[in-house]
Parts: structure tokens; sequence; C-alpha cells
């Protein structure tokens, strides 16, 4: 079951994983998406290298600069420098609850703060960018009616909000349960869409075609997260092909891999940057096992080359059952 063609689909912005190559990678598999980098905070940016966070191709685009921060004037100055490089927006980090941002006074613990949100945004919107806000539905021991509204009213006259369904909780879950343990609220993302005029994403627990199929008609768009590293197929299979001529397609974007790697390789890049961001894309299939463990062992070695992944599609590609 394919989600109606109405229903924007977006790759979540992920940590160590989201990078340039990765989002090459999900491209070539499904060219409709709305793409986002990972979170780069404003001290990256403003006094680290801002050439090796911000540089992307331009087959990525559509694409999202999330940022991380909470000085208005620094965020305004990020923005302005993302345009500089072409971005299709600009996206403000409510939601990441790891040590890291708490210390730093962003991510997820601006659930508290409404009105600094509002702030931020505003000032994002002065370097003449798409602006967009992703956060949880609350923290900690915050009611989510309340903590949700407060924030999406901060952040009027967005171009849109994403959320998370879940809460966070800044205390006694670490970053990777706080994906999984907090119990989802898909109903109160369901009930700010119905309070809000502009656009509202939801994201969190969606795997498969049926459960992003069925938010049509209740939000404007699904970001799929982990499920699109563990299992890149569904990228695929949401851009509307099917069986044969799906499993072809993936064939054809693993083998165009092997020249991009190669691309990366004369830069100065390794070939495991690259291949390190497919290995599940043959997931559940004949050959599967095979595929992922030459990638994960091989591309690692010294002198390991994109001749090895062409050999690791060949083999793949003599999995692939012949029409009846």
């Amino acid at each position: 079951m394919r989600p109606n063609t109405a229903l924007t689909l977006a790759v979540a912005p992920m940590m160590d994983w989201t990078d340039r190559h990765c989002r090459v990678f999900h491209r070539r598999l499904n060219p409709t998406l709305l793409l986002f980098t990972e979170m780069v905070t404003t001290g990256a940016i403003l006094y680290g290298d801002a050439e090796r966070h911000l540089a992307f191709s331009a087959e990525e685009r559509p694409l999202i600069l999330q940022l991380g921060g909470s000085d208005p004037a620094a965020l305004a100055r990020c923005a302005a420098i993302a345009a500089g490089y072409g971005y299709d927006g600009v996206n403000l980090n409510v939601g990441c609850p790891s040590d890291r941002v708490q210390g730093g006074r962003f991510g997820a613990c601006l659930m508290r703060e409404p009105q600094l949100v509002g702030e931020c945004l505003a000032a994002m919107a002065e370097g003449g960018l798409k602006v967009s806000l992703k956060c949880r539905i609350g923290v900690d021991d915050q009611d989510p009616e309340v903590a949700l509204s407060a924030v999406a009213e901060a952040a009027k006259g967005v171009d849109a909000i994403w959320v998370h369904a879940r809460k966070a909780w800044l205390k006694g879950l670490s970053p990777a349960q706080n994906r999984t343990v907090p119990p989802l609220d898909y109903g109160r993302v369901y009930r700010l869409k119905a309070e809000r005029q502009g656009f509202v994403g939801i994201n969190g627990g969606f795997e498969t075609e049926a459960a992003i199929a069925a938010q049509t008609g209740r939000v404007d768009g699904v970001m799929v997260g982990r499920a699109a590293y563990r299992d890149p197929a569904l990228l695929s299979r949401l851009s509307g092909r099917v069986g044969m001529a799906e499993r072809a397609h993936r064939l054809a974007v693993a083998r165009s891999m092997v020249g991009y790697a190669d691309d990366v390789m004369r830069r100065g890049g390794k070939l495991s940057h690259v291949t390190r961001h497919m290995l599940g894309l043959f997931h559940g299939e004949p050959g599967a096992r095979t595929w992922r463990r030459r990638l994960t062992e091989e591309a690692r070695l010294p002198g390991a080359t994109p001749r090895l992944l062409d050999d690791c599609v060949d083999a793949i590609t003599a999995t692939v059952p012949r029409a009846a």
C-alpha cells in the first residue's frame, strides 16, 4: 500500500548516519524524498570547519540543514551561511535528548522554553530560507497537550513543524532509549494538525508502506528514521516500484554507487564512508548476509577500492530470480 502522493516523505536527520554519502544513496533510491542533514551545531559552523559540515552535492536537493543551538544571533548567522551554500531550508532541533545538547541548552530541553524557540526561529528566517521545526510532544513530566501547543504557537509562521510523537526523558533514558521507550502518541500530533493551519509532519515508529499510507489525510508528511537505514529498500518501494521492477531499481542504484565511491576516493575519502550506508539494501533477501559481511569487513581493509562494491553487486545480481 503506497502513501498518497500528496504526503511529503522525509528521512529524519540522524547523527552519524545521514551524512552526504548517505543522502546521495537515499536520493537515488527515491527522487521525491525531502532530505535533512545531521544536526550541525552553530558552534561547529561559526568556529569550526564550515565547509566540512555544510558542503553537499546538487543531487541531494531538496535538502534541509538542521541546526542545533539556542542563541538567536548565532542561528541567524548560520541560516545566512546556509543560504549561501544553496540549502533549501533550515530546521531547528528541539528534539534531541543527549547530555551534550542539554549542556548547551538546545535540543529537546528547548521544549521548556517556547518563547526562546520562537525567537530562534524568527532569527533563522532572516537568512531568507524556509524555516522549520523538529520537536517532541514534550519532555519529562510536561503535559503534551500544553507543551506541544506552546511550542507550536511560538513557531507560528514557520513553513513546517515535524513532530516526533514521543516525549523525551532528559534524565534516566539514553538517546537510544528515548527513540523507543517513551510510548508513541500519534493522536497528539493529529490534534495539533487539527488546530493548526500549516504543515504538520509526523515522525516515530514508521517502518512499513502501510503504516505510512495510513497517515494520509491525518498529517501533511511522514518522516522515516532508523527504518530507512536498516531497510533502505523501504525508500525504493515508497517511490512506487513493485516486485521485480523495484529490486531491479535497487540493483541499478547499487551499481551507480560504484562510480560515486570512485569519485569519493579520488577526493581522499574511503570506500567504507560510502558502503557503510548500504549494508541493509537487500535485507531479508537471498545473498544479503554475504553482501553485508563483505561490505562490513572488506571495505575497511587497506587498499579497498570500488571494485569490491562492483564485485558485491555482481554477486547479489546473480541471486535475482528469473521471471517466469
